[in-house]
């Protein structure tokens, strides 16, 4: 298809964070323009390459990145912050709509706060040099950075490290990710791409780690070298995650999150917290209840056990389950005063349709994906339940991902009363 440039009238910010036009063979959707303005694009297909802005829009500012545009890191850093925030809002009230329901959607929750505190850099080998950053957008294309705004100051020796460890793995020329993560000990570090590690290449590994004070460095979730180990502060408890496990991606995204789901869930006496990882609710919920957590993954689920033995947390139970092939069941559901169901970005169908054909009385979910949450959130309702105001929450600032979060209360049967905690 040839590509040609022409003159746009942008009416809208899509989904993605990309301006939507409309041209004369159907939609066009142009990264970094935003609604209101005029624009000269270079239009291949549906794509178009923001070339010039001709009348800007009143809520464009300056971006505060010298590699925006470039790296696909940030879709909409030249938005006004009043008219982001209401944007990413209505990605929440559109999916919902979509889905046919009508529920109220709060105001976004700015959950940023210090930054990330978790990145993935990739690293590619042109010519056998290290190529190590973020890819660019809509490309594999690596963009190398100097350092970005967006991630915390713990972050800080992240860049460094992972350029030095893309240049000890050139000679195997696989394109590698290199999962970071701050932790209160130190960087902990996951490699994925490059496959089993040599002797040779593994000595070269461990020296990087301790040149760089890693705490941890790990290759496909194998441990290469253990300074200290990992921890992470939930609630009262202490938790040791197994390498590349998954973590909010801020901590103040973290610490709302929780606390909108305890707020909900106040009260309760047994809770099941379904796709728990290593415990972001569960240890907070076992503050004030007896929380039975299931995950496909037994090593975080090892660690949330393990961090639940502390002083001050009711019991915690954890069971190895793979709740997309194996949801739980509604006879399984009924001893529960409370559900918390936080599936992947994908949701959890099935699971939500055992949870619709359930009698519990309390369902919170959690969502970083607005349409799954949709999807999932009307199963429910059609199964008889009443959806609360659902809260937004920006922990991905710049970008069209959000957090969502969210009540459903049964309101066709009658009401179990909650049973005393027991022990």
């Amino acid at each position: 298809m040839i590509s040609f440039h022409t003159r746009l009238t942008i009416d809208r910010l899509g989904r993605r964070g990309e301006g939507v036009a409309q041209g004369p063979d159907g939609l066009i959707f142009v990264p970094y323009a935003l609604a209101g303005e005029t624009v000269i694009a270079e239009i291949d297909g549906s794509r178009g390459t923001l070339i010039e802005v001709l009348t800007p829009s009143p809520d464009r500012i300056t971006p505060f990145c010298r590699y925006y545009s470039r790296c696909g890191g940030c879709a909409v850093q030249a938005l006004r912050v009043e008219t982001y925030a209401q944007w990413k809002r209505d990605l929440v009230a559109e999916a919902l709509q979509r889905a046919g329901l009508h529920a109220e959607v709060a105001v976004l929750i700015d959950a940023h706060g210090a930054g990330r505190r978790r990145a993935t850099f990739h690293a590619r080998y042109p010519q056998g040099r290290a190529k190590t950053g973020f890819t660019q957008a809509r490309t594999h294309d690596i963009v190398e950075i100097a350092s970005c705004p967006v991630l915390a100051s713990s972050l800080d020796e992240a860049l460094p490290a992972a350029r030095a460890l893309a240049q000890t793995l050139a000679a195997s020329d696989k394109p590698l990710d290199i999962l970071v993560t701050a932790t209160a000990s130190g960087l902990d570090v996951d490699l994925k791409g490059h496959g089993p590690l040599g002797e040779a290449a593994t000595q070269r590994l461990v020296k990087i780690a301790l040149a760089h004070n890693l705490a941890r460095l790990s290759n496909h979730g194998e441990v290469v070298v253990s300074n200290r180990t990992p921890i992470l502060t939930m609630g009262k408890a202490i938790v040791a995650p197994p390498p590349g496990a998954f973590l909010q991606a801020t901590e103040s995204g973290e610490d709302i999150l929780a606390a909108k789901v305890c707020a909900h869930i106040n009260g309760a006496k047994l809770v099941a917290d379904l796709f728990s990882g290593i415990g972001t609710f569960a240890l907070r919920l076992a503050e004030f209840a007896k929380v039975d957590a299931f995950d496909l993954e037994e090593s975080a689920l090892q660690a949330l056990a393990k961090a639940a033995c502390v002083k001050g947390l009711h019991q915690v139970a954890v069971t190895p389950r793979d709740l997309f092939t194996r949801p739980l069941c509604p006879a399984e559901l009924e001893r529960y005063d409370a559900i918390v169901f936080d599936p992947p970005r994908a949701g959890a169908e099935q699971q939500a349709k055992a949870l619709a054909a359930s009698q519990v009385p309390l369902i919170v979910a959690v969502s970083c994906n607005a349409d799954s949450f949709a999807r999932d959130a009307a199963i429910l309702c059609a199964g008889g339940y009443q959806i609360s105001k659902v809260e937004p929450i920006d922990q991905f600032r710049h970008t069209p991902h959000v957090e969502i979060v969210a009540g459903f209360r049964r309101q066709t049967e009658k009401r179990r009363r909650i049973r005393p905690l027991l022990g």
